[in-house]
């Protein structure tokens, strides 16, 4: 079972009512002894917080009627059946013997190494691997704009950083989207906000980089003399290669767009076939007649693969990968 877990944005806790709804629904055809396995992504005590009451205001004994196991899914979106097979996987239960049985099930379709725990630990877990990931961006999209600010190259620094063997910081970005990296490191800011200074302050900082990159918009409209209505923003989604669009940077940008710009901008998308937003292209060549000034917010393959056709314009390439003059970074 897996189901999404938002966060509150108020108390930045973990909304656990779609598990506990889900969970209802199982219990309803569940026989005696069976095992419930949640896959979603929850903070650390959830299950004992949460579900435990919840299943046990059901009228069920846990440890006889149903047994709870946590086993937090590990896929990415563009890759997840190769990841569903090759993954290393966490399976967190209260006995043993259960949580032996289910690695047994869990074997039969993943090629990767598969953890037994108890349940917390692997609550724990699976938020600390997006978490760590949210840090990480965080840096690299702190050092963009050091990097700015005296007018270095954040590229070259980071690749000669990343010379030393035991140096590995990513690249810069225009946000953070998805379902997991800007939203699970919430859960362990909610639930423990004296101790996670460092996780809440990367989470600010990957949320400010839209309209940083709206900022380096208006600034170059402003030095280049172009008009908002010649600007168009390359991808929609949250990342490359999918259709998927929760938390896109894109989106996050467009929603405070008339601060600087006073109006919407033109935006396309191969892989958003509806209509989403004001404005929007459904294709390339029509999108790029349109504008004079480009900002790639997602490395596609179609605009790597196409990377001539932007010959003449002006470029803000937020991913490193436009080597064509007028070419600006963030």
């Amino acid at each position: 079972m897996s189901v999404q877990t938002p966060y509150d944005e108020f108390t930045k806790k973990v909304d656990m009512s779609y598990v506990n709804a889900a969970i209802g629904d199982v219990l309803k055809v569940a026989p005696k002894g069976a095992i419930v396995v949640i896959e979603s992504t929850i903070s650390p005590g959830s299950i004992d917080r949460y579900v435990r009451p919840y299943v046990e205001s059901q009228g069920k004994v846990i440890g006889e009627d149903i047994h709870l196991v946590h086993a937090p899914e590990r896929i990415i979106p563009g890759n997840m059946v190769y990841e569903l097979l090759h993954n290393d996987r966490t399976i967190g239960a209260d006995d043993p013997e259960v949580g032996e049985k289910v690695k047994k099930l869990y074997d039969s379709f993943c090629g990767g190494q598969i953890v037994v725990t108890d349940i917390k630990t692997a609550e724990m877990t699976k938020v600390i691997e997006n978490t760590f990931r949210c840090v990480n961006i965080a840096f690299a999209n702190e050092l963009a704009k050091i990097c700015r600010h005296d007018g270095m190259d954040v590229y070259e620094v980071i690749r000669i950083c990343n010379m030393h063997p035991r140096v590995n910081i990513l690249n810069p970005g225009p946000g953070v989207g998805g379902h997991c990296i800007p939203v699970d490191p919430w859960f362990l800011v909610g639930d423990y906000p004296s101790l996670t200074k460092v996780i809440g302050e990367s989470l600010k900082a990957n949320a400010s980089m839209p309209e940083y990159v709206l900022e380096r918009i208006y600034e170059i409209c402003q030095e280049k003399g172009i008009k908002a209505d010649r600007v168009g923003l390359y991808g929609l989604t949250f990342k490359e290669n999918v259709d998927d669009y929760r938390e896109s940077p894109t989106l996050q940008l467009m929603e405070m767009q008339k601060k600087h710009l006073g109006q919407p901008l033109k935006v396309y998308d191969p892989w958003i076939e509806k209509d989403m937003v004001e404005n929007q292209y459904h294709d390339l060549d029509e999108f790029l007649g349109s504008v004079d000034f480009v900002v790639l917010m997602v490395k596609h393959n179609e605009i790597k693969e196409n990377m001539d056709k932007l010959e003449g314009k002006v470029v803000l390439d937020c991913h490193n990968i436009c080597q064509l003059p007028r070419t600006y970074r963030i």
